[in-house]
């Protein structure tokens, strides 16, 4: 198949802009598989890698095709964790951008009361947690009636959480006549009979590409005693001076371990795992994306949702219990067409677990000496000046898309009888600033949110404090992030 570029779909200008801005140039297998039948109402069973392009696969048709005018959600993603639809719900943000598609998320450990809000306002597309979105619909909260396409996201990822209960019951609250795409980097029989149960006549696509890891990856283990993994560790680092590095943990308590260790020897690094308060593992996952620390130290539950395009190395320090947990844990790594490599630490008695990966991955994992000491010492003072400067992010997309957007802030809201027509008709009418200069409208009770695009944030701030909306003076300034 000849190369395709994104201009070859039917594409409105809004999605197109956003995606030059993003840099999305040449569609990825699973997209250019997916869009065109997506683009045609199909019901699609995906089976492709992590880090294949996937989220903007089902992410693209869907901003294209979602009416912005329909005031109640019209596409609903189901995601297996609070990370992954916080990163989804950021990636579709991203594309429909400039159409100002509203993409609400909804997760456990975050008051519910604030998700009602949101969902009060015009809402697009939800991305939520199986559980979460469940107490949503029951609560009235939440009304698909209108919903024209539901997404699965990591299916077999729902099942290995036990969530396909979950996934079923909101499955039977919504319109039959929806469009519905399943996507899952494994295909285990229960994920399957979900399809076939719930999904007319599905396209089925199958995104080969070297088997289930991908081919950017080199992948290598060390033997090692399980007292002298935190030495060993060090070494690997010392010598791969990785520009970032994600280091997976079994437990909490391990992570924990080596992130003290780590620490200690004033290595960048922060931790991430379920035993932390969720705003504390946002904060760790946006610093580690715009590049405030080099080392990650975490559990499976972060290896949904991290999507940096350029972490060089995955370190297993603990071999992964699921054999599809190392397709995930490594599959951060090698993304974006870049190279990575994945190093795991095999104690004697793991043999097995790496034989049962081996099976999986359909290939033998090399092993690897550790690193001998002269080597360590010779790598030494690259290490030290790598570690004490901060790095650089290359591919920050979304800092990318908001260059031109600036929030404002008004303190007024649906108390005051405002209206998103109001704040486009008042801000319209400066001059040099016309509609397609406006982006998201949230309107609260007290309070109101509007984007300002094409960098006319300044211009339009400095007249809204000399000028009413709808014979109101409102205070306005710049939002906090």
């Amino acid at each position: 198949m000849s190369e395709r570029s994104f201009k070859d779909y039917n594409l409105g200008d809004e999605i197109r802009r956003a995606l030059d801005l993003l840099k999305y140039e040449t569609p990825t297998k699973v997209q250019s598989e997916v869009i065109p039948k997506a683009m045609d109402n199909q019901d699609l069973v995906v089976k492709s890698q992590t880090g294949s392009g996937k989220t903007a696969a089902f992410g693209i048709p869907i901003c294209e095709m979602v009416n912005w005018e329909d005031k109640k959600p019209q596409a609903l993603i189901l995601s297996p964790t609070r990370e992954l639809a916080v990163q989804v719900r950021e990636d579709v943000t991203n594309i429909g951008r400039f159409k100002r598609i509203k993409t609400t998320a909804v997760y456990g450990k975050e008051p519910f009361a604030r998700q009602k809000e949101e969902l009060k306002q015009k809402t697009h597309v939800v991305v939520g947690t199986p559980g979460r979105v469940k107490d949503h619909i029951e609560r009235g909260t939440l009304v698909l009636d209108q919903l024209k396409y539901l997404i699965i996201d990591e299916a077999d990822e729902m099942l290995n959480m036990g969530f396909l209960d979950k996934v079923e019951a909101i499955i039977s609250e919504i319109p039959s006549n929806r469009v519905t795409m399943v996507f899952s980097a494994t295909m285990p029989k229960d994920v399957e009979s979900l399809c076939h149960k719930y999904m007319h006549n599905p396209a089925h696509i199958e995104v080969a590409e070297t088997g289930v890891t991908t081919d950017t990856v080199e992948h290598n283990v060390i033997e090692v005693k399980e007292e002298d993994k935190i030495s060993l560790l060090k070494d690997v680092t010392v010598v791969e001076n990785p520009d970032s590095c994600i280091i997976f943990c079994r437990t909490k308590e391990h992570v924990n371990a080596v992130f003290t260790e780590l620490e200690q020897s004033n290595y960048p690094v922060e931790r991430l795992h379920g035993g932390l308060e969720q705003e504390d593992r946002f904060t760790v996952m946006d610093g580690f994306k715009t590049g405030d620390f080099r080392y990650l130290v975490a559990t499976d539950v972060a290896a949904r949702g991290i999507d940096v395009d350029n972490v060089t190395l995955v370190i297993n320090y603990d071999v992964p219990m699921e054999k599809e947990s190392y397709v995930h844990r490594t599959g951060r790594t090698g993304r974006a067409g870049n190279t990575g490599k994945a190093i795991t630490f095999a104690t004697p008695y793991k043999g097995k677990t790496i034989y049962t990966i081996e099976k999986y991955i359909g290939f033998e994992i090399p092993i690897m000496e550790a690193p001998s000491q002269q080597e360590v010492t010779k790598h030494k003072a690259d290490f030290e000046e790598r570690i004490s400067s901060r790095r650089v992010v290359k591919n920050n997309k979304t800092a990318r898309i908001n260059k031109d957007i600036m929030k404002l802030h008004f303190n007024g809201g649906k108390k005051k009888k405002i209206r998103a027509v109001d704040f486009v008709g008042t801000i319209a009418k400066i001059p040099g600033v016309s509609a397609d200069d406006i982006g998201i409208i949230s309107i609260h009770d007290t309070l109101s949110y509007v984007d300002i695009l094409n960098g006319k944030g300044s211009l339009v701030l400095q007249e809204m404090e000399q000028t009413t909306v709808k014979g109101k003076k409102l205070k306005v300034s710049e939002a906090a992030k």
